[in-house]
This record gives C-alpha cells, sequence and structure tokens, in this order.
C-alpha cells in the first residue's frame, strides 16, 4: 500500500513536469529568454529522474525469489543515486552558465509573461517537493525524498529568475551569482543523497539508539544477561536482516539455546520488524 502511494505520486509528478515544461518553454520562446528555456528544459530533467524512482519503486516492490532472497528493495537506493547524479550534472551546468554571464557581462530582459510562469513554475514546484519528500518519509523511499530535493532544485531555479527579473535591472551581475548559489546548493545536496544511499550499499554499523534498544528486549527472552554483541545490520530497502550473537551457558542443551536464541528474533522481528538471526556463543569460552 505505500509504495503504491509513491508510484501515484511519481506518476502525478511526471504528468505536472511535462505540463510545466511545456508552459515555461512557451513562455520562454514569447519573451525570447534563453534562461526560460533553460529551465524549462531543467524541468523535463525532473521527469527524467521521476521516471527512474518509478522503475526503482516497482522493482523494489517485487517479492524476494530465488535469485534475490533479500528482496529487491535496493533498487530504490540505485535510483536515489541515478536522482543523485542527474541534480550534479544540472549543478554543473548552472555553475557554468552563471561563470559564462559575469564573463560577458550578459543583461537578463524579461517580459510579464515570463514573471507569471516562474512564478507558477516556483509555487508547483515547491509544492511538488513538500509532497514528494514528505510521502517519501512517510513510506520510508529514499528515492522519492531524493526526487523531492530534485523538484526543490528546479524551485529554486525558479526563484533564482525571479529575483533575477526585479533587481537584474539595478545590477546586471546577480543573475550569475546567484546561479553560482543554486549551484552550490546542487552540489550539496548531491553530496547528502549519493553520501547516504552509498554508505547504505556498502554497509553500516548499527545505530547506537537501535542497538540499545534490542539489547533491552534481551532480558525478556532470559533470566540472565545473555550478552547481545557483534551486531550486523543489512539494509535491502524496506527489508533490513541483522545478525548477532548471544552468550549461553556451555551445558545448556541444543533444544534450550535453539528456543532461547528464536524467541530473542521473533521478539526482536515483533518491535522493530527487523528479521535477526542470531548465533550462539558459549559463556564459558
Amino acid at each position: 500500500m505505500e509504495n503504491k502511494k509513491g508510484i501515484i505520486a511519481t506518476y502525478g509528478s511526471i504528468i505536472l513536469n511535462i505540463l510545466l515544461f511545456g508552459i515555461k518553454f512557451w513562455a520562454g520562446m514569447v519573451s525570447s529568454s534563453v534562461a526560460i528555456i533553460a529551465d524549462a528544459w531543467h524541468t523535463l530533467s525532473d521527469s527524467i529522474s521521476s521516471v527512474a524512482v518509478l522503475i526503482g519503486l516497482k522493482v523494489s516492490a517485487k517479492p524476494a525469489d530465488k535469485e534475490h532472497p533479500y528482496g529487491h528493495g535496493r533498487a530504490e537506493v540505485l535510483a536515489s543515486i541515478v536522482v543523485g547524479m542527474l541534480l550534479a550534472i544540472i549543478g554543473f551546468s548552472f555553475l557554468k552558465e552563471s561563470i559564462v554571464k559575469l564573463q560577458s557581462r550578459s543583461e537578463v530582459e524579461y517580459g510579464m509573461v515570463a514573471i507569471v510562469v516562474t512564478i507558477v513554475s516556483l509555487l508547483v514546484k515547491e509544492f511538488m517537493a513538500q509532497y514528494s519528500i514528505r510521502i517519501g518519509h512517510k513510506t520510508k523511499s529514499k528515492s522519492m525524498v531524493a526526487d523531492g530535493w530534485h523538484h526543490r532544485s528546479d524551485a529554486i531555479s525558479s526563484l533564482v529568475i525571479l529575483v533575477g527579473i526585479f533587481f537584474g535591472q539595478y545590477y546586471w551581475w546577480i543573475d550569475g551569482v546567484l546561479g553560482i548559489l543554486v549551484s552550490l546548493l546542487l552540489f550539496y545536496t548531491t553530496y547528502s543523497i549519493l553520501k547516504e544511499n552509498i554508505s547504505h550499499l556498502l554497509g553500516e554499523r548499527i545505530d547506537d539508539d537501535l542497538r540499545g534498544e534490542i539489547i533491552a528486549l534481551a532480558p525478556e527472552v532470559a533470566d540472565f544477561d545473555i550478552h547481545p554483541h557483534h551486531f550486523l545490520v543489512h539494509q535491502y530497502g524496506h527489508h533490513t536482516e541483522m545478525t548477532l550473537h548471544i552468550r549461553l551457558p556451555g551445558d545448556y542443551s541444543i533444544k534450550r539455546a535453539h528456543d532461547i536464541a528464536t524467541a530473542y528474533e521473533v521478539i526482536i522481528k515483533k518491535r522493530t520488524n527487523i528479521q535477526a538471526t542470531v548465533h550462539i556463543d558459549s559463556l564459558d569460552v
């Protein structure tokens, strides 16, 4: 159900981006504004990133199979990385264009059509950003959050153009300087998205709060300290696997030790929705 919400939201994103592209491209042609036309193509690139997110959501929703026993959840992580790379490309394009504007000391002239379309684009793209990020957090979809930031980058670029409209007639350099600032913001967003998702692919240490929560569950399966340790966490999208060790007396029967380990796995699954595998060490060692 949660994955379905993300897919519906992504379809809506693709449709809105295509409509915005057409309107902004028309406004750019009418006002002879290269900036508006470039911003239109930036909007169209959002549709490309949304398609990548859509593919990631659909693939990640596929159940586990023989070739992929842990499911297909990491397809979303890969989609997020694609979105991050697209943001980097857009950021570089903004940076290059801004430097050229400063070097040529070129001024920007906009008409009323450009003003109206830019304001509409700014409002719509910010709404799309907030909606995608909210749905992404609700459904725990990293690719949707990344796509939301992609929408926000388009809203910021529209804001830059809007600022240029009102202040560009007084300061010839403002469009170029603001473009560089936007580029730096896009690079930072790219860094944040790639850092988080590549870290998931490489594997991460267990969160201290989660470790404490797992340890706190131990007294519910044994009346002595079983020393939970050696935690390893593997994330596959919405599915998380964990391995950990516990210590039991060496004279315990296999069945008794197995029952304690199984009870621990069951309660971890129930309380945290994490599939745990418990390895038994001997207290006598």
